[in-house]
């Protein structure tokens, strides 16, 4: 085969051989069988797109679209269950110049801000210097603490936060003073600072201990997928406590074992809420997600997206906000 044959040609060729075409489901397989039927070339890498405006809400002034860009696919931490191809394939697939196209699109999409790793700072310098705007919140997790969050700021994240794996961690073993040391120094650096959780006992004990952050990073999805931890078998921490060999336990699977509680806990609090994981790793589709979400209280939703999802997602995310502002929810917007 040549190396050259175009991705439409290929698919083109592999449907008319499979017979598949009419299984297609998504909007953008949609739009590319369209394609193929009507005999158009190989799109450029930097398709022209319908803009579109996400609404946008306020965390100390830094104002954010209420969609939010995950790192997780660019980076290539892919929670993928026992599939262990899939975080060296996204690495594979993500070049700089497809990361600068995802950025483009997002933008164009009206989603305004990125929430990544500082490993990440090298190839968004490289976007700001094409002229990107993409907003950058770090989860200053690379290195020791302090080194991550001055990375970050050093290298012009407009927020940085304490990522929810580290906060778990330093909950579970009782060190709570090393979140309020961190805490301080994020606050001397004068941009907005958060604090990250995967287990909603992190939040819990933060709030206990007095700690005020300027924003929440909690993660909240649905608990009726298929992979989901049956009820019986959740315990607390098992966001953070390894995968399990036995069927039916926690296995790179699950990331809010309760979300009901987390919904009525954050309802209390006066910060904004950046809810994370919210797709459970691409377990539910962002049309069961993202209402959902918004309606049960999160302020911002980070979700990670390849660039041929964006249309869809951002589709579905003004249609959700429309119709969640329309109808209201319990707790208000604090953002």
């Amino acid at each position: 085969m040549s190396e050259n044959i175009g991705r439409r040609r290929f698919l083109k060729n592999s449907l008319v051989a499979g017979g598949a075409a009419l299984a297609w489901q998504s909007f953008e397989e949609k739009v590319l069988s369209a394609e193929i039927k009507s005999g158009k070339p190989d799109a450029p890498t930097a398709p022209a797109v319908e803009p579109l405006q996400i609404p946008t809400g306020r965390i100390k002034g830094l104002e954010l679209s209420r969609i939010i860009c995950g790192d997780n696919l660019i980076g290539g931490w892919a929670h993928a269950r026992d599939l262990i191809y899939v975080s060296p394939l996204v690495k594979a697939y993500h070049t700089d110049e497809k990361i600068f196209e995802t950025f483009r699109l997002a933008e164009q999409r009206g989603v305004n801000a990125v929430l990544t790793n500082p490993v990440s700072d090298r190839v968004i310098n490289a976007y700001w210097k094409q002229g990107g705007k993409i907003k950058w919140i770090s989860d200053c997790a690379s290195g020791s603490i302090k080194d991550g969050i001055q990375r970050s700021v050093d290298n012009g994240a407009h927020a940085v936060y304490l990522q929810g794996g580290r906060c778990d961690q330093l909950v579970r073993d009782g060190k709570l003073e090393e979140i309020e040391a961190a805490l301080k120094f994020m606050q001397a650096t004068k941009v907005p600072c958060g604090l990250g959780a995967h287990c909603l006992e992190t939040v819990q004990e933060c709030v206990r201990a007095g700690f005020e952050p300027d924003f929440w990073v909690k993660t909240l999805h649905k608990d009726d997928y298929w992979s989901a931890t049956p009820p019986e078998n959740r315990r607390v921490f098992d966001e953070i406590n390894g995968n399990k060999k036995e069927h039916g336990l926690p296995h790179d699977n699950m990331w809010c074992i309760n979300a009901r509680e987390t919904i009525e806990f954050m309802a209390t609090l006066k910060k904004p809420w950046i809810a994370f994981k919210t797709l459970a790793a691409g377990a539910i589709h962002p049309r069961h997600a993202f209402q959902w979400c918004f309606e049960n209280g999160a302020d911002f939703l980070c979700v990670g997206m390849f660039d041929f999802q964006i249309v869809e997602n951002t589709a579905i995310a003004e249609k959700a906000l429309k119709t969640v502002m329309q109808k209201g929810r319990a707790r208000p917007w604090m953002a």
